[in-house]
């Protein structure tokens, strides 16, 4: 593939943009400085580094985020900052036939829910893993703002009806383990799920955050506002159906 499609692809701006790029020597692979835009390469597993940036090229984007509280999962914030501010202009920008550009959050956390997000560019991966016919579980801290006791879990294991829904919702797996603290296993994504299934049995949340997405978990080491791409073997354990719940 040319040098200046394989820069297109990833992000870097338009096709002339990119030869631009080339033929003004700000690309180097392999630490050599490469001016010609239709220099042949392999896009597989190739790295790069663009004014000083290195990058590594993906045929496909699959990120997680550690959401910070005072963010927005939208592209057009309304009161706080995008998290789409905290991603490098290329997964912002990686074209996107008949979409919008760039990496999407699968799913929203609440402007002051923190934790675990997933972005990409595939659109079949955003259906698999936001899809509640897919039944991905996702694990959620909350803190309450009353002790949780035995009864509440009861009620949130068995299922507590919403207001815009007859059909109760209920926990796939949920226990407590100091007065304040839930951990709420979902695989529904209801608008304010958790914060309005902890009203339904008469408590409060006070704090929530998302440590799991299927079997994967947020790193200990991501800090929040950090991203990082996602391994191979995370996207296949992602990818890989989900046992159903007895």
């Amino acid at each position: 593939m040319h040098l200046q499609d394989i820069l297109y692809t990833q992000g870097f701006g338009t096709r002339r943009v990119c030869a631009g790029l080339v033929q003004q020597g700000h690309v180097s692979v392999a630490g050599a400085a490469v001016t010609d835009p239709f220099a042949d390469l392999d896009p597989e597993g190739l790295r790069f580094t663009v004014q000083g940036t290195e990058w590594a090229c993906h045929e496909k984007a699959y990120l997680m985020l550690h959401k910070p509280a005072g963010t927005e999962c939208s592209q057009k914030p309304s009161t706080y900052p995008s998290i789409y501010t905290l991603l490098p202009s290329p997964l912002r920008l990686r074209p996107n036939k008949g979409a919008v550009q760039g990496v999407q959050a699968i799913g929203r956390l609440d402007q002051d829910t923190t934790g675990l997000l997933l972005l990409t560019d595939d659109g079949q991966f955003i259906h698999k893993m936001g899809s509640p016919k897919h039944h991905v579980p996702k694990v959620y801290e909350v803190t309450a703002k009353h002790p949780i006791d035995e009864a509440q879990i009861a009620k949130l294991l068995a299922g507590v009806v919403l207001d815009d829904d007859p059909k109760p919702v209920r926990a796939v797996a949920c226990e407590s383990d100091s007065p304040l603290h839930l951990r709420l296993t979902l695989t529904e994504g209801k608008y304010h799920q958790v914060k309005r299934m902890l009203a339904a049995v008469g408590n409060r949340v006070e704090g929530l955050h998302r440590s799991r997405i299927g079997g994967l978990a947020l790193p200990d080491d991501l800090a929040p506002g950090q991203w990082r791409w996602l391994t191979a073997e995370q996207v296949a354990q992602l990818r890989a159906p989900v046992p159903r719940a007895a």
